[in-house]
């Protein structure tokens, strides 16, 4: 019989946070993205992983037949960083570091590359660069869809705003303010129409709006330079 803290693919989620496999994989992260600048910092995991609850909940309540697995919700919520293009060091490979971190912590061979499978299509770029595929492995995982629309609902309303300005100021400091206005037309406004949940689709039209109303009054502001 498997001792309390060790996870199984029936724990409860209330039982699996208390686990050994959510503690260590917790801490990991809170170690690996302290690397990080504030756009990109635990506190946005910590938001990620609170959205992809509610989404799950609010799905589930509205669809009970669903299969949703929120064990790796939660697990893709917390790694879906860990390696992003934008911050991975020479000789770092994102794939090995999610496998790794996932076994060191008992996790079960065949839920590793299920969550790996999941943190891996979860960023932007992955499906804009290979839709089709991404849309398949939605399909057979539809935990995916939940993990992506809490990441990209982070990056949209107020806090997506705090965010650009900050990813700016960090990695992108030539662009400017204006380039980081700009950003809201070339990518943000546009997550709305890749949102999958009904749940995400909803908050997405609501911080959406909250984006083009600040762009507004940014142009408004910034017109009298002109």
């Amino acid at each position: 019989m498997a001792s309390p803290a060790s996870p199984t693919l029936t724990t409860s989620p209330r039982d699996f946070e208390d686990s050994d496999l959510y503690k260590g994989v917790y801490a990991y992260v809170k170690d690996y993205m302290s690397r990080y600048d504030i756009s990109h910092d635990m506190s946005h995991i910590i938001r990620v992983l609170a959205i992809a609850k509610h989404i799950h909940t609010e799905e589930l309540a509205a669809n009970p037949w669903k299969k949703l697995h929120k064990q790796a919700i939660i697990l893709a919520a917390l790694l879906h960083d860990v390696g992003d293009k934008k911050y991975l060091q020479p000789g770092e490979n994102a794939e090995t570091m999610i496998v790794d971190v996932l076994q060191k912590n008992g996790c079960p061979p065949r839920f590793v590359s299920k969550v790996a499978l999941l943190v891996e299509h979860v960023s932007y770029s992955s499906e804009v660069k290979r839709p089709q595929l991404v849309k398949a492995i939605v399909a057979a995982h539809p935990e995916l869809a939940i993990v992506q629309d809490a990441d990209r609902l982070d990056a949209i309303g107020a806090v997506g705003i705090a965010r650009c300005f900050a990813f700016g100021g960090a990695k992108a400091g030539d662009r400017g303010l204006g380039g980081c206005i700009d950003h809201f037309s070339d990518k943000l406004e546009r997550i709305e129409g890749m949102m999958k949940t009904e749940t995400g689709k909803m908050m997405a039209a609501e911080r959406t709006q909250r984006l083009i109303e600040f762009r507004v009054w940014w142009e408004e502001e910034h017109g009298l330079v002109s």
